[in-house]
């Protein structure tokens, strides 16, 4: 076993006065000591794991492999069993394990039950393409630093395995399980390509595993009529937007830099991913140390031996998710008579059948074996379905088939540990560049000199404007507009994604293409497109598969440039001018609703305009009339003991759906931070909206003018949690995305706020940075830091990070692991 030390804390004072001295010391006076060099795996040398308030680990070794080692021990004791779960799910097992009709692992792509998973990931397997992409040099291989750490995981991960055993795990989830077993350093590398491509091929495994060909006859013949074509575009639109940026996946970043910051500050990045809070996509918070290589703090999603979203003594950074496009689909014409040959140029191709076996457990326990055929074309895989699970129909005529961006794509850790040895924007922007690794995110970033960069530096696939128009389906040209995901002819090879000789690999546009904003003053972003990052210098120059420009913005982006724009200006109600730490969190903390400024008085008189104070709604009139007190009351913001604000988020939710949207006064691109505004009171489908809101908190047996906190919260080992925020239609920065339980309320959250980071860089001393992790460090229920800091969230609490070895020293909660690397 580890062996663990907890110094007096008089000891631990005098120890860390010392250091700091010697650190100081060194730091002006003395050469940095030369790095020790790297030998086999541990080569012998402790890893030292120091943890301080909440179970923050400080993970310092003396090479990558030790790190890693430190990493995966320290990561497993936290989070085993969803650790397990996914290594589970990427080796293809769930079905022999947890029967085929048991739910997927949702944090690694969408599928209907777990053999659907099976069938999609053991095809993968089947296909080595990591194996061929983990062979490859660098930059499509992994770098040797990468390696290493992930040898120092596996083995660390493994280690924690051997020394609790699946029966003495503590957390009863996987308790006893099988499946709780050691893992190789393939199925860490699988891991890392199901995050890459979950936003593309992930959110498709239903119709590539279903996909069938047509049987013969004149149903099977039957194509998209012009008729139905505009809905069928808007339709599978929906579920693109749905599946990306709207749906689980979002967050907020805001940096300032020298002309935007505060007090001392020279730059300030405010980090605020929304990401689910169970799962295999939960954030872990970790300080990762190598003398004189590397010396980094911040987050990684489980399993990542690396900070994602973080800072180091120079630089911090964070991710957006992005409205680039990260794959596209192809409409293939299938030879007459012969549903599995496509024509491409004229010329007949064969579809390539792969035959997928699985292995499941049967109804009486027994091991059954489950086959299936899955089709590829020279695109990709043929798909029955797009995202969202809507439905394209693999014709006598014709075949969709995917091309995911991401599918030659295993860089991404080394775009992260890159960043985290990155020592201002300009190493930003060159780590980027060389790497090309982000999958679908954008980054945020701002350094010690004052300067801030936005870069959608990430995997795009090349598909510029002159193509789409060149080589968009019918149904491509119209989902293409509202989407950027092209749909193109398949029948052409002139069609096929284009390169770029900056370009990490082909069908890839490169960085010269991408957009990228540097500032001193501020730039944000809150998953619209790059357009206003800042509205001083609009970004406009990029193609549509990025984003779009001059539409309308999200409640949230407005949000999120006004509160910049306002706090630069010194017109927010706190004291002074620029963004300090203090400010950002109490910014963010503040709960304040953009759609409670634009139409909060507007719903006030809707509420009133009702006859007798009953509201239409599908359920019969409802009375609404002690609401409309609680609205007037309300000061629009959903903070815990805020009056109307769970009325006024359920109503959002429902007048978001009425067409042509609730507004009176429409979207004017020349005024995108202030329109559409003015509540349609009067619109039928508005008033109905509102009394349906009313309804559902009548029927859950909430009272209209019910305190947020009371009908907002988790429960976490019997103890009720309530909780402060909005969701993000509401144009609320701190989202929290709640599971609605029609006879309770929002007992319990899915997405929202996760990982928080403010990091505040004075001009020569260590930055100074508070941090919170909503749903805390353990996945695992008897774990003290199962809930401790989700009991701080819900207080509007932060938690000041130690980061240099003194601070970390002198922390009263210290306790120290040392282990020895085999």
């Amino acid at each position: 076993m580890p062996r663990v030390t907890r110094l007096p804390a008089r000891t631990r004072g005098a120890l860390a006065s010392l250091l700091a001295g010697i650190t100081l010391a060194g730091a002006t006076a003395a050469p940095a000591a030369p790095a020790p060099p790297d030998g086999p795996a541990g080569n012998g040398r402790p890893v030292v794991i120091r943890y301080t308030e909440h179970g923050v680990p400080h993970i310092r070794a003396g090479d990558w492999r030790g790190l890693g080692y430190g990493y995966g021990y320290a990561s497993a004791t936290d989070n085993l069993c969803v650790l397990a779960d996914a290594y589970l799910t990427v080796r293809a097992e769930r079905s022999r394990h947890l029967g085929p009709d048991a739910p997927a692992d949702s944090g690694l792509g969408v599928a209907g039950d777990s053999l659907t998973s099976d069938l999609y990931f053991q095809r993968l397997k089947d296909s080595r393409t990591v194996e061929r992409l983990v062979a490859q040099p660098p930059p499509l291989g992994p770098e040797p630093e990468v390696r290493q750490l992930v040898d120092g995981y596996v083995r660390g991960y493994n280690r924690y395995v051997a020394e609790t055993g699946t029966a003495g795990a503590d957390d009863s989830a996987c308790r006893g399980k099988a499946w709780v077993k050691p893992v190789t350093a393939l199925d860490v590398y699988h891991h890392f390509h199901a995050v890459a491509t979950m936003s593309g091929a992930g959110t498709m495994m239903d119709g590539i595993t279903a996909a069938r060909p047509p049987a013969p006859g004149p149903s099977a013949t039957s194509a998209t009529s012009p008729s139905s074509l505009e809905a069928t575009a808007s339709g599978l639109g929906a579920a693109v937007r749905a599946a990306r940026g709207d749906g689980e996946l979002g967050s907020n970043a805001l940096a300032t830099g020298s002309r935007g910051s505060g007090g001392d500050a020279r730059a300030v990045l405010l980090a605020n991913p929304h990401f689910p809070w169970h799962g295999a996509r939960r954030f872990w918070q970790s300080h990762l140390t190598i003398p004189g290589r590397l010396d980094v703090s911040g987050a990684s999603l489980l399993g990542f031996p690396a900070v994602l979203i973080g800072h180091n003594r120079d630089l911090a950074w964070t991710h957006t998710v992005s409205t680039a496009a990260t794959y596209g689909l192809y409409e293939v014409p299938l030879v007459p008579g012969d549903p599995t040959r496509y024509l491409v140029d004229g010329v007949p191709e064969p579809m390539r059948a792969h035959r997928v076996t699985v292995r499941v457990r049967a109804a009486d326990g027994t091991e059954d074996t489950v086959r299936r055929t899955l089709w590829e074309t020279r695109y990709g895989p043929v798909t029955g379905t797009g995202p969202g699970g809507f439905p394209l129909p693999w014709t006598t005529r014709s075949a969709h088939v995917l091309r995911d961006a991401n599918a030659g794509n295993l860089r991404a850790v080394n775009s992260w540990l890159g960043l985290g040895r990155a020592r201002d924007t300009d190493d930003v922007r060159r780590v980027l560049t060389r790497t090309q690794g982000l999958p679908w995110v954008n980054t945020v970033a701002a350094d010690r000199r004052g300067r801030t960069l936005y870069a959608d530096l990430q995997v795009v696939p090349h598909v510029t404007d002159d193509l789409a128009e060149r080589c968009s389906t019918p149904l491509g040209e119209r989902v293409f507009a509202v989407s950027g995901v092209p749909v193109l002819d398949g029948g052409r090879g002139d069609c096929a994604w284009g390169s770029d000789p900056d370009a990490v690999e082909p069908g890839l546009l490169g960085p010269a293409r991408l957009p990228i904003l540097a500032r001193d003053d501020y730039v944000v972003n809150a998953n619209n497109s790059p357009w206003l990052t800042n509205p001083a210098a609009p970004l406009t120059d990029y193609p549509r598969v990025v984003g779009d420009k001059g539409t309308p913005r999200s409640l949230r982006t407005q949000e999120a440039v006004l509160t910049a724009e306002r706090r630069l200006a010194g017109t927010d109600g706190l004291p002074g001018r620029g963004l300090t730490r203090t400010a950002a969190q109490h910014l963010l903390f503040r709960d304040h609703s953009r759609a409670a400024e634009l139409a909060g008085a507007d719903a006030v008189r809707l509420c009133r305009s009702f006859p007798g104070g009953l509201a239409p709604s599908s359920r019969g009139p409802v009375d609404v009339s002690a609401a409309c007190p609680a609205l007037e009351a309300w000061d629009g913001t959903f903070r815990r003991d805020s009056r109307g604000a769970l009325l006024f988020a359920r109503f959002v939710l429902k007048a978001e759906a009425v067409p042509g949207g609730p507004w009176r006064t429409p979207f004017d691109p020349a005024d995108p931070l202030h329109t559409p505004r003015t509540l349609a009171v009067d619109d039928p489908q508005v008033r109905r909206a509102f009394g349906e809101a009313a309804a559902e908190l009548r029927a859950a047996g909430i009272a209209l003018d019910a305190p947020l906190g009371v009908h907002q919260y988790v429960v976490r080992g019997g103890e009720r949690i309530p909780l402060h925020g909005g969701p993000h239609q509401a144009g609320v920065l701190n989202v929290i995305t709640p599971r609605w339980d029609p006879a309770a309320g929002a007992t319990e959250v899915t997405t929202g706020t996760s990982f928080l980071q403010v990091t505040e860089f004075p001009e020569r001393a260590a930055p100074r940075v508070s941090t919170l992790l909503t749903y805390a460090q353990s996945s695992d229920p008897a774990s003290p830091h199962h809930a401790d800091q989700t009991r701080l969230y819900s207080r509007g609490t932060w938690v000041p990070e130690r980061f240099t070895l003194a601070e970390i020293l002198r922390s009263p909660h210290l306790r120290t692991v040392v282990l020895t690397a085999p």
